[in-house]
């Protein structure tokens, strides 16, 4: 009588893909896509574990299983985490896009008055109107705002222009 071959236990594919792609997910939060692949890695981890479960001792990887499931939920965890820090970097971009369009209107606004200064033989000392500015800006005076709603004040030729906005203002 012969004995049968020892039953040799398979570990599971879907462990195994599961702390790939935990691994990887980890890897990858570097460039923010970590938690692409930890979705899988969690789902395939469940269901590797629950197929462990039911074979009966036939397949093995729980090991693995657990490992990614960990591995998947870290990168998971990490969201808030990136979120936390990439909000306030775009709203501080979004301000400083803001800040310049605004400075580059300013900017548009001195040009047309010196050329209104020069063109009329004024002095320092005048005011011009939007009306007079209007010709000399492409798309006229009216086309001109701060992208934060603040309100721009022609002001003297000799005297650069202002937005009532603090900070939008032309460099010294």
């Amino acid at each position: 009588m012969t004995t049968p071959p020892p039953l040799t236990v398979k570990n599971s594919g879907l462990a195994t893909a599961s702390l790939v792609l935990g691994i990887l997910g980890l890897v990858l939060m570097i460039i923010c896509i970590g938690p692409l692949l930890g979705i899988p890695a969690v789902i395939f981890g469940h269901i590797a574990l629950a197929k462990i479960n039911r074979s009966g001792g036939m397949l093995g990887g729980r090991g693995l299983a657990i490992a990614g499931l960990v591995t998947g939920y870290v990168s998971l965890a990490m969201i808030p985490l990136l979120a936390a820090m990439a909000i306030p970097n775009f709203v501080k971009a979004r301000d400083t896009a803001q800040k310049n369009a605004c400075i580059n209107n300013l900017r548009i606004i001195n040009g047309a008055k010196q050329q209104w200064a020069l063109e009329n033989n004024k002095s320092a000392e005048d005011v011009p109107t939007a009306q007079d500015l209007d010709r000399l800006i492409q798309g006229g005076y009216a086309k001109l705002h701060c992208a934060k709603d603040g309100e721009y004040v022609i002001g003297k030729v000799g005297e650069g222009p202002t937005c009532s906005i603090p900070g939008h203002q032309l460099p010294d």
